[in-house]
């Protein structure tokens, strides 16, 4: 099981997920309107370190980390 978290203003609840590849995720997550609007514009991180291909593997306890664009000041 892997745990799923929605950074800055995507106001979710962390999900748990039996996924084994992170190239499960959009179609998983596509589902719900609220996050689907973020998805072609957040960075995704697995635990704690950014990724820049869907293509890892997953295994029992990782975490995801979805993080939308942000600006600051």
């Amino acid at each position: 099981m892997v745990k799923v978290e929605f950074l800055g203003p995507i106001q979710k609840p962390t999900l748990e997920l039996e996924i084994t590849n992170l190239n499960e995720l959009p179609a998983i997550l596509q589902a719900d309107a609220e996050v689907n609007i973020w998805l072609e514009s957040c960075a995704v991180a697995l635990n704690d370190t950014l990724v820049s291909s869907l293509e890892a593997p997953l295994k029992d306890g990782d975490k995801i980390s979805l993080l939308p664009p942000v600006c600051g000041g």
